[in-house]
């Protein structure tokens, strides 16, 4: 598909009365999705142009659905922050599945922290959970690999399947390792609760927030003509807000400084017992370090899984 390529006829019947279709180009593609620019001319004659996103892999229906809802959930929440999704579904001309969204111009440097803390701050507070519950309603993808996101009234218990999921996951691709094993036995069995339990004791609560669920680098850019920050490429579901920042103390990502949870905190504070959020940090981090060496096998992420929950264990074990 390059300039002047057709497009599919399932999503030309997904523009608005009106609009005509001026080019559809091919700009990336990945190990899973190509993705295109389609630019139209709207019934006012004016410039306007989406994101399409097509998948051809088994799983692809459900991953559509998946980007779909999570980008809605976030774009209703705060819609100045992500763009418009406008459609998703089965293509009519060949055996995929497409996804629509509003197009950016956007640059990837690395965000502002502080704008980003201010930004990402409000949508975790302006988001409410339909339920009260912590999930989602429909399976999300991080890359290409399903997230475990059915509703539990009980962070502990949500978190605790999520993390059990992606394990499993990354021992379907990478094998069994007994040092993985061991520590991670032990994590589900009595390091989450320790760490999770005091969130909800002594009469406390937690908010179920809406995150975006990946929140590296490359699914945050800058505006190039306004400076405004969105997100997209979202794998969303509710959860306790420190869970969305813990990635950026992955070391296989760029947004490793601290200076970008010091300013989301600032924004919203941590959870009692504030003394253990560093710590309940390093644990929601190791989701993200096994389900990175889920999709890069032989990656040292799973090594670092092994020695942050060793840290952990021999603390509060």
């Amino acid at each position: 598909m390059g300039s002047g390529a057709k497009l599919d006829r399932a999503v030309v019947n997904t523009l608005k009365d009106g609009d005509r279709l001026v080019s559809v180009e091919q700009y990336d593609s990945s190990r899973w999705a190509s993705v295109a620019k389609v630019d139209i001319e709207t019934s006012e004659c004016l410039p306007s142009a989406y994101f399409l996103k097509v998948l051809k892999t088994e799983d692809a229906a459900e991953r559509v659905l998946g980007e779909y809802m999570a980008m809605l959930e976030i774009y209703n929440t705060l819609p100045d922050f992500a763009p418009q999704p406008r459609a998703y579904g089965k293509c009519a001309d060949e055996d995929a599945y497409f996804f629509l969204c509003d197009y950016l111009t956007i640059k990837h440097d690395l965000p502002d922290p502080v704008r980003l803390g201010k930004r990402l701050a409000e949508l975790h507070k302006k988001s409410k959970s339909p339920n009260g519950k912590f999930g989602f309603q429909v399976t999300t993808f991080d890359g290409k690999l399903p997230l475990n996101t059915t509703w539990e009234s009980s962070w502990t218990l949500f978190f605790k399947k999520l993390m059990h999921d992606v394990y499993m996951l990354d021992m379907s691709v990478n094998g069994f390792w007994k040092d993985l094993d061991d520590v991670m036995q032990v994590t589900l069995e009595k390091l989450i609760p320790r760490l999770l339990d005091p969130l909800t004791a002594d009469g406390r609560t937690i908010k179920p927030c809406l995150i975006h669920g990946d929140l590296w680098e490359s699914n945050i850019g800058t505006d190039t003509k306004t400076g405004q920050l969105y997100i997209f490429d979202a794998c969303s579901y509710y959860a306790h807000h420190e869970k969305e920042v813990a990635i950026w103390r992955c070391e296989h990502h760029e947004m490793k400084a601290k200076k970008y949870r010091d300013e989301y905190f600032k924004n919203y504070k941590p959870s009692e017992p504030v003394e253990e959020f560093d710590d309940r940090n390093r644990l929601y981090s190791v989701e993200t370090l096994i389900i990175n060496s889920a999709h890069f096998p032989g990656a040292e992420t799973r090594q670092l899984a092994v020695d942050e929950l060793k840290y952990l264990i021999e603390k509060y074990i």
